[in-house]
């Protein structure tokens, strides 16, 4: 008769899929790739943000670009992961930062556009008001179009944090996926056990940043709470 141990290191034997001796071995290999898994999500919405922003407000101040701007975001997007990696190789070799460019840029499409018909939504006569207070353009941009922009932005914001936690593991064929390196190595090897744990915690962190941006959007928008419980 086998032994606990036994019987447990046999389900690495038999590659079967729900494996306990696999999370007791694997322990320090699944953290160090989800923690490279949500610096390089966290880092590369970051950026993204940071790029889409004076992207959406020249689009919004000089409407004949905003077509151009969305339509420039919109063919990066469209662009294979495996192509964009490759332009971006010669300037940044193989290092993480290759991964975090390419999908800052992919989620410009997103941003990009949720920023430009968020600020779109503000109501005409809300800008005519804060014009008649003496709010110049930088103040009304900060106090009063981007907090009722904010819901269409944060929304944007989901998606692209979302999407960008699958992306992510398209990092593996350069070698920075974060998860995906567990997943690429699991299914060239067909290392069930593996294929799920990876797996499965992709979709925990997908899941887990959606909530935690839910939850900062009610804590930055206490009006809405409001306008909820009347």
């Amino acid at each position: 008769m086998l032994t606990a141990p036994a019987a447990a290191e046999n389900c690495l034997v038999r590659n079967e899929w729900v494996c306990g001796e696999y999370f007791r071995t694997r322990a320090p290999q699944l953290t160090d790739a989800l923690w490279e898994h949500i610096a390089i999500t966290v880092v590369s919405v970051l950026l993204g943000l940071v790029l889409a922003f004076p992207l959406a407000l020249l689009a919004r101040r000089y409407r004949r670009l905003e077509g151009v701007v969305v339509g420039v975001t919109t063919a990066i997007y469209t662009i294979p992961s495996l192509a964009l990696f490759a332009l971006l190789l010669p300037l940044t070799s193989l290092t993480p930062t290759t991964v975090v460019i390419g999908l800052a840029l992919y989620s410009l499409t997103i941003l990009v556009r949720n920023m430009i018909e968020g600020l779109k939504a503000v109501p005409a006569d809300v800008r005519e008001s804060a014009l008649g207070m003496g709010y110049g353009r930088q103040r009304m941009l900060f106090r009063v179009e981007l907090p009722l922009a904010l819901p269409t932005i944060m929304a944007g914001l989901r998606v692209a944090a979302v999407s960008t936690v699958a992306l992510t593991t398209v990092g593996a064929i350069v070698g920075y996926g974060g998860l995906g390196n567990l997943l690429l190595e699991a299914v060239d090897s067909q290392f069930r056990a593996q294929v799920l744990a990876a797996g499965a915690l992709c979709v925990v962190l997908a899941v887990s940043f959606d909530l935690v941006l839910v939850l900062a959007q009610r804590l930055m928008t206490p009006w809405t709470r409001a306008g909820e419980r009347s």
